[in-house]
């Protein structure tokens, strides 16, 4: 992560309980690195013992993932980064419209629907 991208994420992190004065320790690791390792399982795929040696190790990065999945500050850090882009692009900051492919909708009725079919288990 480049200096400008941690600029840009650090103020979205929560700050860390001793910081607050709500009790607890200083994290043996940096939060840059773990948001790193985050981002590289993200890109390369959750293979969190394939995790190179250069970053935190696997149990510490999977601990605050799932930590801020839980609390939500994940998607919150993401919507934020979201709007951003989007701004800086001339856009305005929330998405207005979606689109879902109807084939894809079509595919998932039929899928449920066999599925579902009484008297059919396990392709008999």
């Amino acid at each position: 992560m480049s200096d400008a991208e941690w600029a840009v994420c650090e103020p979205l992190l929560p700050r860390p309980a001793w910081l607050a004065g709500k009790g607890g320790r200083p994290s043996s690791h940096c939060m840059r690195d773990i948001v790193d390792g985050v981002r590289y399982l993200t890109h390369n795929g959750p293979v969190w013992r394939a995790l190179p040696a250069d970053f935190p190790p696997a149990w510490t990065v999977y601990y605050w993932a799932a930590k801020r999945q839980a609390d939500g500050s994940a998607e919150t850090m993401h919507d934020q980064l979201r709007d951003r882009v989007r701004l800086l692009a001339g856009r305005t900051a929330a998405p207005t419209a979606a689109v879902i492919d109807s084939q894809s909708v079509k595919a998932a009725e039929e899928a449920s629907r066999t599925a579902t079919r009484p008297g059919r288990c396990c392709g008999t």
